[in-house]
């Protein structure tokens, strides 16, 4: 014989309850079975909606009685057909009985618990009714047993206490003789010793199955409901939640109490002294393996789940007054049972100078009155202060039997909540080691029950959430560069990565499960309207793990939120060169920001596009080397300006191609103007850890004063169609020396300074071909021959793959 309960969903609809049926029916081919049914899905609210409508003489309690009754109506009609009288008659008897009641409720303008018990047992009992009676009418061996005949409590309304004795004997009694291949009892009612009608509380339904399967010590107790066990987490807000296949009594019973809302704890105490194994079901999904919760010993992770309550309160007691003084807790914890405001998480210091404990945020005022009245003599002589309240939190917990032989369980939860700028306010670990309880943020929740998911539930990806402003030539290729590897990056790296954000200058896209990368395009043209500041509030809103903001626009204003950005301990990956070569003081608060909030702020792109330039130097500084010297070809656009600029082509021609090829800025000048090549020697020297700003760089610019002043771009090439002669100078002094043009930044002894020279053969400067760029490093062991670093240094699928490595390299950090 087993025991099977089905919730209020199971049973909510007509298709569900043909659905239970189908599943008793399977089960009875092989056993007696006993089947405990809730009240049909939303009937008890409604219930004491009506209740409530009535005793505040508010006549739309009838409206409410009318609903319920077409609910059960029309369930009866979709389940039988054609109902027998006898069928209909008892429905109408029953609901005629309910409105007599309510009608009584409105009539004296009272819901005494008592009543309130006799008007929700209907739920129930027309629930179990109407699918003993579909089962009957199917010719299936199924009796419906009142459960009040069997369950005998006290006299406490609304949550009475169970007569165990005398329940335990009913039960015994009547199944003894009992021949029938199906039973079925209405959960959560029963009745009192002066034979009232009681019910069992919060989750009486599941009690009603247990206190059935303790009394008859039956094989199994299992548990049907709308999920397939329990998860690792709350699926609807950790997408990658999965069902647990196995449990100890004690991980369930801590999961259910920190939110898991399959079980309430206490319902299930009675099988749990039986060592009575639970099976977790989904009535919807009959075949998946549920949760298995029992006593047996299973090898398997340290953890087994996430739970979290939410709505909490932090208060604190603390003031000299309370070190070495006995007591204070006893009355602090007193105060609080005579208001029945229930502790749910206690931490208190060594030192006993403070206590702090976490309660339903809505008894939060209640308390702190409470508690300053208490202790109003040791406030005013100021040996403790007032209680300190703090509202808007949440506890996240981490829970397994298994994480008490495992090292460092605590270090990678904190950790994991630490690098994605979520605040720890309080921890408690009780002794036994099974659960690791913080008190966070409650805007924090979700994003803290998805770093600590990642970090301990899966093995297989790591989500890296994106968001992409300047979607322009470059930020359309790293797209599209994304779109093409996502599953190799997902098959050998273990990312999962998603573009959640996306902006031009115009307009902006988000959507937090990822945003399509085959319609961004389309899908960004209907976009809101662009606006920084809206989107740097819609990333810190939707506060995703793993948040990266990349920069592919060369917009001052973009640069100078940087530190926005990394203050919520969002990574920076920067295309842009601003930032990095601003104001030293800037440059070095970014730097200390991204050290202060453990966010990644990464520009490799910002010298030498795709190419390992800032890597290698770090990694150079980092072995303890010293750069010594530092000389380069440094713009892509210069090198291809002037490989194919000769007396046979016009200066400004080429410098045409090479804006129109994107190899410039949108504003040449930035490029021919030597300020982009000072901007990278000046990344690069602080880099190598020298402090100095961009006018400490000597630049000897190879334009005219004409070329300099000019107003505009389309003035710019006006003056250099002008001054061609000055350009072809430059060329036949080169061609005249044997050398090559080539605008060389050099970095040493501390001063840095750039300019066009003329290369000699057998320099590795001289064959430069294109748009490559080149870096030579002379360190204190690279002394003669220089560390080299050559190839392509612009381009937008370069840039764009130098921003992808970045984002790669936060996602293995």
């Amino acid at each position: 014989m087993n025991v099977l309960k089905f919730g209020g969903t199971s049973v909510g609809s007509s298709k569900n309850i043909k659905q239970v049926i189908t599943i008793l029916q399977d089960y009875s081919e092989k056993e007696q079975l006993i089947c405990v049914v809730s009240a049909i899905g939303g009937i008890t609210n409604k219930l004491l909606k009506a209740g409530e409508l009535a005793q505040n003489k508010d006549e739309s309690y009838l409206s409410k009685f009318k609903e319920i009754k077409e609910i059960h109506f029309n369930i009866i009609s979709e389940l039988i057909p054609n109902p027998k009288e006898s069928v209909l008659d008892y429905l109408e008897s029953k609901l005629h009985a309910l409105k007599n009641l309510l009608d009584g409720i409105y009539l004296i303008n009272e819901l005494s618990p008592k009543t309130s018990d006799k008007l929700v047992s209907f739920g129930e009992t027309l629930s179990s009714y109407i699918i003993a009676e579909t089962m009957k009418q199917q010719g299936i061996n199924v009796v419906r047993k009142n459960s009040q005949d069997l369950i005998t409590t006290n006299s406490n309304f609304g949550h009475a206490q169970v007569n165990y004795p005398v329940t335990n004997n009913n039960i015994q009694f009547y199944f003894k003789d009992a021949n029938q291949k199906i039973t079925i009892l209405p959960g959560f009612v029963s009745k009192s010793l002066d034979n009232e009608i009681t019910t069992l509380g919060r989750g009486g339904s599941d009690f009603t199955a247990a206190i059935v399967a303790a009394a008859l010590k039956v094989n199994r107790l299992e548990i049907w409901t709308d999920v397939s066990g329990m998860y690792t987490a709350n699926p609807k807000l950790v997408k990658q939640a999965y069902p647990i296949k196995n449990l100890s009594y004690q991980e369930a019973m801590e999961l259910s109490h920190f939110g898991a809302k399959v079980l309430y704890p206490p319902t299930v105490q009675p099988v749990l002294s039986l060592n009575i194994p639970i099976h977790i079901k989904n009535t919807l999904q009959p075949d998946a393996e549920g949760t298995v919760i029992s006593n047996e010993i299973t090898n398997g992770k340290a953890a087994k789940g996430i739970s979290n309550i939410d709505d909490i309160a932090l208060l604190t007691l603390q003031g000299n007054g309370m070190v070495g003084i006995p007591g204070f807790s006893k009355r602090l914890f007193e105060t609080l049972a005579q208001e029945k405001i229930n502790i749910i998480l206690i931490t208190q210091a060594s030192s006993e100078h403070s206590i702090c404990f976490g309660i339903d945020q809505n008894d939060s005022f209640k308390a702190e009155q409470a508690i300053n009245e208490s202790f109003q003599n040791e406030i005013a002589l100021h040996k403790i202060d007032p209680i300190l309240v703090e509202n808007n939190l949440a506890i996240v917990a981490l829970i397994g039997d298994n994480m008490k032989n495992h090292q460092g369980i605590s270090g990678r939860m904190f950790s994991a909540l630490g690098k994605n700028n979520i605040n720890i306010r309080a921890i408690a670990q009780g002794a036994s080691e099974k659960n690791i309880s913080t008190v966070i943020a409650q805007k924090d929740v979700k994003k803290a029950l998805n770093t600590i998911h990642e970090r301990f539930f899966e093995d297989q990806n790591k989500q890296l959430n994106v968001f992409i402003t300047g979607v322009g030539n470059v930020g359309e290729r790293l797209v599209e560069q994304i779109k093409l590897q996502k599953k190799y990056l997902k098959e050998h790296l273990k990312i999962n990565l998603r573009i959640i954000g996306l902006a031009n200058s115009r307009k902006m896209i988000f959507n937090d499960s990822g945003l399509s990368l085959k319609s961004w395009k389309t899908d960004l043209e209907s976009g809101e309207n662009t606006s920084l500041k809206a989107f740097l509030e819609r990333v810190k809103e939707l506060n995703l793990r793993n948040s990266i903001f990349v920069d592919v626009t060369a917009n001052s204003d973009v640069a100078n939120i940087y530190s926005d950005y990394l203050r919520e301990s969002i990574a920076v990956v920067a295309c842009n060169k601003i930032a990095c070569s601003n104001d030293f003081e800037s440059y070095k608060q970014l730097k200390e920001f991204s050290k202060k909030y453990n966010a990644s702020f990464l520009f490799e792109t910002n010298v030498g596009a795709g190419l390992p330039i800032i890597d290698t130097l770090r990694n150079l500084m980092a072995s303890g080397d010293k750069i010594t010297t530092i000389q380069a070809v440094l713009s892509g656009s210069l090198n291809f300006v002037f490989n194919n600029f000769n007396d046979q082509t016009k200066f400004h021609d080429v410098v045409k191609q090479a804006q129109k090829e994107g190899y410039t800025e949108p504003d040449p000048r930035i490029d021919l103007s030597g300020v982009d090549v000072a901007r990278k020697i000046l990344i690069l020297a602080r880099e190598s850890g020298l402090k100095m700003d961009l006018e400490d760089i000597e630049n000897h610019s190879f334009l005219t004063k004409a070329n300099l002043e000019s107003d505009s771009v389309d003035d710019f090439y006006q003056t250099l169609i002008t001054d061609e002669a000055h350009f072809q100078n430059l060329y036949a002094s080169a061609k005249q020396n044997k050398c090559q043009l080539k605008y060389v930044a050099e970095l040493k002894d501390g001063k840095a300074k750039v300019g066009l020279k003329e290369i000699p053969v057998g320099h590795p400067f001289y064959n430069l071909e294109g748009k490559d760029n080149i870096v030579m490093f002379y360190t204190e062991r690279y002394t003669e021959q220089p560390m080299i670093i050559k190839g392509a240094g612009a381009g937008a699928d370069v840039t764009a793959s130098g921003l992808f490595a970045d984002i790669i390299r936060i996602g293995n950090n």
